[in-house]
C-alpha cells in the first residue's frame, strides 16, 4: 500500500507531503490544475524514465520519495536476491540533477532503474488512457486471460521448457548447417591432409636438412677455409701446435721455480689438447664436406616442398604446419562423429518436442475454459455498468507453430449494441465503451492477484451521469481488496471515494505552483458541487453534491 509520497521541485510542485489511507481515494481538480503531474512524479518512483525539463528548479534536485507498507505481500526474497534491506515500511526514491543525472534507493541502497522498477511492479498498477488502447492487442488480452486463471505454475513450467527448447533446436541447426559446411569441404580437406602427408612433417629433418643445405651450397669456401685453418694449425713450419709444443717445452723446465709459471704451464697445456681436438675435428669436417651436386638437388627439392606449403597456408613454421595438419584431421574426423551428434540431438529435440506440445496443449485447454467464464464474469461486470445487451467472446486459437506463450492467440471480440455480433476491439470506435471494458478487465484480474495498489487515470473517458456512479461502485468494491487511487473529473465517481484529494494551482508574481490536499466534509461537498456546475456554487450544487455522498 501507498502510504506517503514526497515530491521536491518537480514540475510546478515545489514541495508537496501527500498521505494516502486503504480504501478508495479520488483525486480531482481544474483541468491543467496538475492532476498528471502527481501521476508523472509517482512513475518517477516506479523507475520510469526521467526528463530533465520536469525540474522545476534547475539549481535545484528533484527528488520523490514514497513510503509503501510491504508486510502483507511476500517480497523478503527479492529484498535478499537483491542484497536489499528490508523494512515492513520501504522507501522508493528517485533523485533527478539539474544536468539530468538520475540516482534511485530502495531503503537508502543505491539501486539500477531495472530493480526498482521490478520491485515497482509488485507494489503499484497504474491504469491509463494509454493502457486502454493496449486492451486491443493480442499480448495483452493473453496476459489479461492467464492473470484470471491465476495459477501461473503450468505457464512458468512451459516457458522454463520453451527456453530449453529453443536452445536445443538452435544447437540442432547449428549441427547440421556445419555438417553440410565440413561434408562440402571433405575433399578439399583430404586433399591437403595427403599433401601434408607427403612431406612427414619432422621439425629436427626440416631443421638437419636446412644444416645440410647451407653446408653443402657453401662446401668450396666452408673447405677452402677450413684447409687453411687445418694448415695454421698443423702443416705449416711455423704451426700453432709446433709453437705450442715450443712454449710448453720453456714453460716446463721453468715451472719449478715459480707459482705463477707453474699455473700458466697448466693452462698452456690444457689449450694444445684443446687444438689437438680441433684439429682433429677439422679433418672430420673436411672429410664430410666433400661436395655433392646430385645430393645438394635432392635438399633443395625437399626444402622447396616445405617453402611451398609454409607460403601456400601463410604460415611461418614447420611446427604452424604440424598444428594445420591436427585441425584439418580433426575437421575430418568430425565429419564422422558429427553425424551421431546430430541424432543425439535430434532424440532430445523430440523428447523435449513431445513434452512441451503437451505442456502448450494443457495451456490451450485450461484457456479455452476459463476463456468461458472469464467471458460471462466480463458480461456481469459491464451489466454493472449499465451495458445490458453488451456482446463478450474470448476467441482462441491455435498457432501453427510454438512461441513463448504456447500455441494459443486470445482475441477479445466485443459488442456494446443488443443484437449485435461481438467484432475486434480495434474496430469498436467509442472511447467510453472501452474504457468500461478495461474497468471490467483490470477489476476481474485485480480480484484474483494481491497487488496492493491500483491506479486509475481517468478510467472514466467517455462515460457520465448514471453510468459514472455504476463506475464509481466498481472502484468502490474493488477498494475492499486493495488500494484504489483514482484521478476523476466525474462527481459521480468522487463521492464514492472514502478519501477525496483536490490539486490546485497557486500563482504569485513570478511563479505558479500545483498544490494537493486531502478534504474534510465540507471541503468534500464544495468539490463535488464545482463539478456538478462548471465550477460554480449554488444551492442547487451544493444539496445534490450533499445527495451523491449521503
Amino acid at each position: 500500500m501507498l502510504k506517503s509520497i514526497t515530491i521536491q521541485n518537480y514540475a510546478l510542485i515545489e514541495k508537496a507531503y501527500i498521505e494516502f489511507d486503504q480504501g478508495f481515494s479520488a483525486i480531482t481538480g481544474e483541468t491543467g490544475a496538475g492532476k498528471s503531474i502527481l501521476l508523472g512524479a509517482l512513475g518517477l518512483i516506479l523507475g520510469n524514465r526521467a526528463d530533465q525539463k520536469a525540474i522545476k528548479n534547475t539549481d535545484l534536485k528533484c527528488i520523490v520519495e514514497g513510503e509503501f507498507a510491504i508486510d502483507q505481500i511476500h517480497l523478503k526474497p527479492f529484498f535478499l536476491a537483491n542484497d536489499l534491506d528490508y523494512d515492513d515500511v520501504t522507501i522508493l526514491r528517485r533523485e533527478i540533477s539539474s544536468s539530468g543525472k538520475s540516482r534511485a534507493f530502495v531503503n537508502d541502497s543505491p539501486v539500477g532503474l531495472n530493480v526498482l522498477k521490478e520491485l515497482s511492479e509488485q507494489l503499484v498498477d497504474i491504469h491509463s488512457q494509454h493502457q486502454t488502447l493496449n486492451l486491443g492487442k493480442f499480448h495483452f488480452q493473453l496476459n489479461a486471460l492467464d492473470a484470471f486463471i491465476n495459477t501461473p505454475e503450468l505457464l512458468n513450467e512451459y516457458q522454463s521448457l520453451y527456453g530449453v527448447y529453443k536452445k536445443r533446436l538452435k544447437k540442432l541447426e547449428e549441427l547440421k548447417s556445419r555438417n553440410e559446411k565440413l561434408k562440402k569441404d571433405e575433399d578439399y580437406y583430404r586433399y591437403q591432409l595427403s599433401e601434408l602427408d607427403v612431406l612427414k612433417l619432422d621439425k629436427d629433418i626440416f631443421d638437419e636438412l636446412t644444416e645440410r643445405e647451407k653446408l653443402l651450397s657453401n662446401s668450396e669456401e666452408i673447405a677452402s677455409g677450413i684447409i687453411h685453418c687445418k694448415n695454421i694449425i698443423d702443416e705449416n713450419e711455423v704451426s700453432v701446435n709446433l709453437m705450442l709444443t715450443e712454449i710448453l717445452s720453456v714453460i716446463g723446465r721453468l715451472s719449478d721455480y715459480h707459482s705463477s709459471i707453474k699455473s700458466m704451464a697448466g693452462r698452456l697445456n690444457s689449450v694444445h689438447i684443446e687444438m689437438k681436438d680441433i684439429s682433429a675435428e677439422i679433418s672430420g669436417i673436411i672429410e664430410n664436406i666433400e661436395y655433392d651436386p646430385k645430393e645438394l638437388q635432392d635438399i633443395k627439392n625437399k626444402l622447396d616442398l616445405y617453402y611451398n606449403m609454409l607460403q601456400k597456408h601463410h604460415v611461418q613454421s614447420v611446427e604452424d604446419l604440424m598444428t594445420l595438419k591436427n585441425e584439418i584431421a580433426g575437421k575430418l574426423l568430425s565429419i564422422e562423429t558429427i553425424e551421431e551428434d546430430i541424432k543425439e540431438a535430434e532424440e532430445l529435440l523430440k523428447k523435449d518436442s513431445i513434452l512441451i506440445h503437451s505442456l502448450a496443449d494443457q495451456l490451450h485447454k485450461q484457456r479455452k475454459e476459463f476463456a468461458m467464464k472469464m467471458s460471462e464474469e466480463i458480461k456481469n461486470i459491464l451489466k454493472q455498468l449499465g451495458m445490458n445487451h453488451a456482446g463478450f467472446i474470448i476467441e482462441i486459437n491455435k498457432h501453427d507453430e510454438l512461441n513463448p506463450t504456447g500455441i494459443d492467440k486470445v482475441e477479445f471480440l466485443f459488442n456494446a449494441n443488443k443484437g449485435g455480433k461481438p467484432i475486434q476491439l480495434s474496430s469498436v470506435a467509442s472511447g467510453g465503451e472501452l474504457s468500461r471494458l478495461m474497468l471490467a478487465v483490470k477489476s476481474l484480474i485485480h480480484q484474483k492477484n494481491i497487488l496492493p495498489t491500483v491506479i486509475f487515470d481517468e478510467i472514466d473517458a467517455g462515460v457520465s451521469g448514471e453510468i459514472a456512479g455504476k463506475v464509481g461502485n466498481i472502484l468502490k468494491k474493488m477498494s475492499e481488496k486493495h488500494q484504489v487511487l483514482a484521478i476523476t473529473h466525474l462527481p459521480q465517481i468522487a463521492s464514492k471515494a472514502q478519501y477525496h484529494y483536490n490539486v490546485y494551482k497557486t500563482e504569485d508574481a513570478s511563479h505558479t505552483n500545483t498544490r494537493i490536499e486531502l478534504l474534510d466534509e465540507d471541503g468534500r461537498v464544495e468539490a463535488i458541487a464545482k463539478m456538478l456546475s462548471d465550477d460554480k456554487l449554488t444551492e442547487t450544487s451544493l444539496k445534490a453534491a450533499q445527495e451523491l455522498l449521503n
